[in-house]
């Protein structure tokens, strides 16, 4: 599991630092999150395919999250893409997207499903869920929350003694399917340790400190959250329904995360020391990201446990 910074700046593009979006190599997908403009070549750098992207989160509808997507869409179309395209986000996104597809002359041969979302569950595999809250911002914007279904430990020992051999029965019981042994039926919480919690990403979008992220982000092993101002910039932060780097890690303290990483830097900061202190007299374990930065997010989530 692997966590691609793409862009990290606010509003505009800088020498350093391109538009919102950070890419989530998991379970076999490329997962993305926001896609502003200029995504595409930043995967090329960061050497993450385009064509493994099967779906698409969109935090708000403002252009430094979303003018990537035309640009995305065509290059898929021109690698003779074929798999359908999903892409997630607020009210409003449907017609943006429609008008995306419109732009300029090229040809398709994949399906664009757009899914204008609100709070509460939005996917559900095997593997993970991704849910959403509706957070506070000068437009809707929308935050995200991926989490892992971290199957319970199978009791190799145990199954052992109640008489089963190794082999396909152990697979099934662990996905939580029944087998037969003879005339009696063994269930999978007979060889099953605990629950287990899997890893569990947050990331923010554009927006104020909110008791409704609080809630989305409880827990999590990553909290990304946008920093665009130094701490006593608190009043800027509230006209353009932003955050600083101390509310940013006020929110990390109050969700009882383990790790905050900062993005969404304004152009005004050309060093991210001032950021990073800031977030960390109030949360310790803070880092800030930069474009291409990778996180192995097991490694990195988990450093601290025993």
């Amino acid at each position: 599991m692997e966590l691609i910074f793409l862009g990290t700046s606010a509003a505009i593009p800088s020498k350093k630092r391109n538009h919102s979006a950070i890419a989530l190599k998991a379970f076999g997908e490329v997962f993305l999150f926001d896609c502003g403009e200029g995504t595409q070549r930043q995967m090329a750098k960061a050497k993450v395919s385009p064509m493994k992207i099967e779906k698409i989160f969109i935090s708000h509808l403002h252009g430094d999250h979303l003018l990537g997507l035309p640009g995305m869409i065509q290059t898929m179309a021109f690698r003779g893409r074929e798999e359908p395209l999903h892409i997630f986000g607020p009210q409003g996104l449907r017609g943006m997207v429609k008008v995306a597809l419109k732009l300029g002359y090229f040809s398709m041969n994949f399906d664009v499903y757009v899914h204008e979302i609100g709070a509460g569950k939005i996917i559900e595999k095997e593997e993970y869920v991704i849910s959403c809250a509706e957070t506070e911002h000068t437009v809707p914007n929308l935050s995200y929350c991926f989490e892992e279904k971290k199957r319970p430990r199978f009791l190799r020992d145990k199954a052992i003694r109640l008489g089963l051999k190794p082999g396909p029965a152990f697979g099934k019981l662990h996905r939580g399917i029944p087998v037969r042994l003879g005339n009696r039926i063994i269930r999978p919480e007979e060889v099953l340790g605990k629950p287990r919690k899997g890893i569990k990403i947050t990331y923010s979008g554009d927006t104020r400190p909110s008791q409704e992220l609080v809630k989305l982000a409880r827990d999590s092993h990553i909290l990304i959250h946008e920093a665009t101002f130094e701490a006593g910039k608190e009043d800027k932060a509230l006209e353009t329904g932003h955050s600083t780097a101390s509310e940013a890690a006020e929110v990390a303290k109050r969700s009882n995360v383990k790790n905050l990483i900062l993005t969404h830097l304004s152009t005004r900061y050309k060093r991210s020391d001032i950021i990073e202190r800031a977030a960390r007299e109030i949360f310790g374990d803070t880092i800030v990201a930069h474009d291409l930065m990778s996180v192995e997010v097991r490694k990195y989530a988990t450093k601290d446990d025993s």
